[in-house]
């Protein structure tokens, strides 16, 4: 029996809907999938495929000046990527909102993804996001919704960190 879908997945994009988030921009990554091929469905969603994380920023910077909700779905690797353009969000303040799977943490085989999955909270911090974090599936919906309300009706960038505990540890070996 073929293994189904994790139910938090879709806690995200129910709270998204309830946002009216128009442009998701994300950067393809498993811990996504679900999220993501939800999205896709949607004819009132505007998936973007971008071809790194720091584009994402721009991607949600002017889906506000075009008077529309976005969200950035990222891995803990590609937060490394965008620091820069996070002076964007800082600087004007904009609804930035990005969900992030972690990487580098619960039963990481890969040693390159430990230093940015290790200090992602930190470095989203000193952008001055709000960081809220998920670890089990039944609090997903409950902290996607709050770092909603904190990007999009208190005007204070923020960031969900899905844990890796939450996503099950990677593999090359199945």
């Amino acid at each position: 029996m073929p293994d189904s879908p994790p139910p938090w997945p879709a806690d995200i994009f129910n709270v998204l809907k309830r946002y009216a988030v128009h442009v998701v921009g994300y950067v393809p990554d498993a811990g996504h999938t679900d999220l993501i091929k939800r999205v896709h469905a949607d004819n009132g969603m505007r998936p973007v495929l971008l071809s790194t994380e720091e584009e994402g920023v721009s991607l949600l910077a002017g889906a506000w000046l075009g008077n529309k909700r976005g969200v950035m779905l990222m891995q803990s690797s590609g937060v490394g990527n965008c620091i820069n353009m996070l002076s964007l969000a800082k600087l004007t303040r904009f609804p930035f909102f990005t969900i992030v799977t972690m990487r580098g943490e619960f039963g990481e085989f890969n040693p390159w993804q430990v230093p940015m999955g290790s200090t992602t909270p930190d470095a989203l911090r000193l952008m001055d996001l709000q960081v809220l974090r998920a670890d089990h599936p039944d609090e997903v919906g409950d902290v996607v919704e709050a770092g909603a309300r904190f990007a999009y009706e208190g005007g204070t960038p923020a960031a969900v960190l899905l844990s890796q505990r939450l996503l099950g540890a990677k593999s090359f070996v199945k």
